[in-house]
């Protein structure tokens, strides 16, 4: 390992909870690719799992058990992927409230974002996140991966039927995420962030 840049702590938010949801085919090819790099080390929050936060934002009993398990993970992660895919032209409300229920675990961070859909690939949720996380002082990485007609993008084992696109795109995304993540790492250290 090089001890002069140890591996950043990663946090892939998987953004659906729909039932009979796409994402996690979709999550389990992102998982692969984050997972296979040294400089980087895997957590992650699956939206599914939030089933006890309210969207009043109310501190009750349950939600506080569930943050329990939610919020040491992003406040640890030097970066993030967040995986959505688009509802109705924008993301997910269970990503929404996630989002929405934190705010100093997002800043001077950077986000990534990966997408599915049908004829958009979630581009306009993509959109719609980049202006959330800019309110919560987040940086959006620009490059995304994007998956248009998804379900008919993967085979029956879950693999890309043409790989060759997305992975590149998932490569540059990443390599991107690392940049921003070391870059703002090093400047929270030496000038704590305040907004």
């Amino acid at each position: 390992m090089d001890t002069t840049n140890p591996p950043l702590t990663v946090t892939v938010v998987i953004g659906s909870n729909r039932h009979g949801r796409f994402g996690p085919v979709v999550a389990d090819w992102l998982l692969t690719h984050v997972h296979d790099r040294a400089d980087l080390t895997l957590q992650v929050v699956d939206v599914a799992d939030t089933d006890h936060l309210p969207t009043s934002l109310a501190p009750t009993p349950e939600a506080t058990t569930a943050l329990a398990g939610i919020t040491p993970k992003l406040s640890s992660a030097d970066a993030f992927v967040v995986l959505t895919p688009e509802y109705n032209h924008s993301f997910p409300a269970g990503l929404k409230n996630l989002i929405d229920w934190h705010f100093t675990e997002w800043r001077a961070k950077p986000v990534a974002l990966v997408s599915y859909g049908g004829l958009a690939g979630g581009l306009r949720a993509v959109e719609h996140l980049r202006q959330v996380f800019a309110e919560l002082h987040a940086v959006t990485v620009r490059d995304t991966v994007s998956f248009h007609n998804a379900g008919a993008s993967f085979d029956d084992r879950g693999l890309p039927k043409d790989p060759t696109a997305p992975d590149a795109a998932a490569k540059a995304m990443l390599d991107q995420l690392v940049w921003w993540g070391r870059a703002l790492k090093e400047a929270r250290e030496v000038r704590p962030y305040s907004a």
